[in-house]
């Protein structure tokens, strides 16, 4: 039985967002709240779908004792201040410390990170933990849209990158890094390691698993993965991190190092061969209303608000698609998630079957919108606890803060004081709003709310309106980035 410490914490930047990550902002929205005297148990941990959870689930298991330091994930906003870097990140360092002497130590990082005076937020932690603990194994499992640097790679014994997304595997990726570090420890080697850089940054809405070309470069590297490979891994990079080092990266690891390069050479390799597949049709809000209406077959058609999905930064407050329906004055649908607190406020003031005159939304934009003004009957109202039954978020706890339903004409939105994506039914569900009864479906989300969703449509259009989360790379005014990555894939327009 080794004594592995255990802890972490996640922040996905995106650089061009107009505020900053404060401590504050570390609260899991998504389970608990981050709270240094009464941190979750490892119990609660192992039940989520998180990596930490796999891991410590398949540790467990597997005979090793657990020390837990801290874990705490915010919604992507800009960089970390430092005063809540340093915080976080202390303790950790402490708490590895005082479980001292160990024999490895795991990290759920995000590897998207950035701070204030750090570009590689998750290689400071590396850094940190490294220095504290000397050679003994680190492993790490980190988000898809990982922006892998050099740094985590010489720092870590090993890191370990989601395959899906959505991201259903998460708890799987921390069960294979549990694996992997159980080998580490029984050999008493570490495992040859390679990485290689992609030389083009790829739209996250374009990075899906369930479509193409994603889904069939993650099941060739499924199928490559065997002995004396020990892991291989391709994160696709988050492009709103004004990095050096930003865009997509291959990961192998295994036995002896011709081995692990020759497994990163041939991934490598594929991806630029699939290069110009990384990329789609988008509409403008009106052409996608328009077209939802053409494609209705008695199942709903989802129209994905991407720019402002607040999962990658976007402010979820924005309107653009929401006039579009009002305009086309539509029946049947439904948008989700709005971030206004201040109408949710009102709605719960003035209780169900009120009728408000409100300015709805655009209240954090670029000022290129205006909120939308109309008159809305409130349908239902809760304090928005919400427990995830989809495949992603099942058992788990997204916590939406004061949550109202609006209804405007045959439009009926979802109004939230959190910021967050729609990952599940259960957000529209647990007001009384039925998905699957909609002839449009709105959601603020890239992807992830495919995971819950796509089965039930009719179609998936990708919307063109305002908001942070800017899907063509080339909009965003980068300072940072390496001058020989390629902005847009080869050979194929946005």
């Amino acid at each position: 039985m080794a004594r592995i410490v255990v802890g972490g914490f996640q922040a996905e930047i995106n650089s061009f967002y107009p505020r900053r990550t404060t401590f504050a902002d570390f609260i899991d929205v998504l389970g608990r709240p981050y709270d240094a005297e009464a941190p979750v148990s490892l119990d609660e941990i192992r039940r989520t779908n998180w990596g930490i959870g796999g891991f410590c689930d398949e540790a467990v298991t597997l005979g090793h004792e657990l020390v837990f330091t801290t874990w705490a994930i915010a919604q992507p906003a800009a960089d970390v201040e430092d005063e809540a870097f340093d915080a976080l990140c202390g303790h950790i360092v402490t708490g590895i410390q005082a479980a001292l002497p160990a024999d490895a130590v795991y990290l759920c990082l995000h590897g998207a990170m950035v701070t204030e005076s750090h570009e590689d937020g998750d290689g400071e932690i590396l850094r940190r933990v490294r220095a504290a603990v000397g050679d003994i194994p680190v492993v790490a499992t980190l988000d898809l849209h990982a922006n892998v640097t050099a740094e985590m790679v010489d720092l870590a014994t090993a890191l370990i990158v989601y395959r899906t997304y959505p991201h259903i595997d998460m708890a799987d990726c921390g069960r294979q890094a549990a694996r992997l570090l159980d080998g580490i420890l029984r050999t008493g080697h570490a495992p040859a390691k390679a990485f290689r850089k992609i030389p083009f940054l790829i739209p996250p809405v374009w990075q899906c698993t369930t479509i193409e070309p994603a889904r069939s470069i993650y099941a060739a590297l499924a199928a490559r993965q065997a002995p004396p490979l020990l892991s291989l891994s391709f994160a696709e990079g988050f492009p709103a991190s004004d990095i050096y080092e930003c865009g997509p990266a291959v990961l192998a690891y295994a036995q002896d190092q011709a081995s692990a390069q020759a497994a990163a050479d041939a991934l490598h390799d594929l991806i630029l061969s699939r290069e110009a597949d990384f990329a789609g049709r988008i509409y403008a809000p009106a052409e996608a209303v328009r077209e939802a209406a053409r494609l209705y077959d008695g199942r709903p058609v989802i129209l994905a608000d991407t720019q402002d999905n607040p999962g990658g930064g976007g402010s979820s407050d924005t309107v653009g698609v929401l006039k579009a329906l009002v305009d086309a004055g539509a029946e049947d649908a439904a948008l989700a998630i709005l971030h206004d607190p201040a109408a949710a406020a009102a709605a719960h003031a003035a209780r169900v079957g009120a009728e408000l005159e409100l300015a709805l939304g655009a209240k954090m934009g670029d000022g290129r919108e205006t909120p939308l003004v109309a008159r809305f009957t409130v349908e239902a109202i809760s304090d928005g606890i919400v427990t995830g039954k989809g495949p992603m978020m099942r058992g788990q706890t997204m916590r939406l803060g004061r949550t109202a339903l609006l209804r405007t004409g045959g439009i009926r939105i979802v109004v939230a004081s959190a910021r967050m994506q729609p990952y599940d039914q259960e957000v529209l569900r647990h007001l009384g709003l039925d998905p699957a009864a909609q002839k449009i479906l709105v959601l603020k989300s890239s992807v992830h709310f495919r995971n819950d969703f796509q089965d039930m449509a009719a179609a998936v259009l990708v919307v063109d309106s305002p908001g942070f989360n800017i899907t063509d790379p080339r909009h965003f005014p980068y300072r940072r980035l390496r001058p020989d990555v390629r902005i847009a894939p080869r050979g194929h327009g946005l």
